[in-house]
């Protein structure tokens, strides 16, 4: 059995489809930043960005983004170089660093809700922009940590 492609291929060789299928749909990485000029240093917040939905954590208008929210960064395998902010459990950083793809990855479980079932996705932890107010107001910590996945509870069947 051939091994998956992320296990084969440099980032940088990945195509297309292949590079956008390693996002785990967190929702991390659509959070507002705040980037100190003094020490350059960050504060993350809990306020996502207005096209995020907080349920689905996608994007709502992922091929328009850019034009609708013109300081949406585009990740490429360049970009992946230089950004400071992305979470510690990202694909992209993993596998950059190295390491392998976390168990609740939907390309190892084979099912998208394993990252909200393991409490990684910022699903029920994140405010929309819409409503947020001052981002200094919503300064937290966890986006930036690595997170304590929890593996969900195995479903057992009622006998009946």
């Amino acid at each position: 059995m051939a091994k998956p492609f992320w296990k084969t291929k440099p980032l940088r060789e990945m195509t297309r489809d292949e590079w956008e299928s390693l996002c785990d749909g967190c929702g991390r990485c659509c959070l507002h930043k705040l980037r100190h000029e003094d020490d350059n240093s960050l504060t993350f917040t809990n306020i996502a960005c207005r096209l995020l939905h907080l349920e689905t954590c996608q994007c709502t208008d992922y091929a328009r983004r850019q034009r609708r929210v013109p300081d949406c960064v585009s990740l490429t395998p360049e970009t992946l170089q230089e950004i400071d902010w992305l979470p510690p459990s990202c694909a992209y950083v993993r596998l950059r660093d190295g390491k392998s793809l976390a168990w609740w990855h939907p390309l190892v479980s084979g099912d998208p809700e394993t990252v909200h079932q393991a409490g990684v996705s910022i699903r029920g932890r994140a405010i929309n922009e819409r409503w947020a107010g001052q981002l200094e107001d919503h300064a937290v910590d966890w986006p930036g940590k690595r997170p304590r996945a929890r593996r969900p509870k195995p479903e057992v069947e009622e006998e009946t």
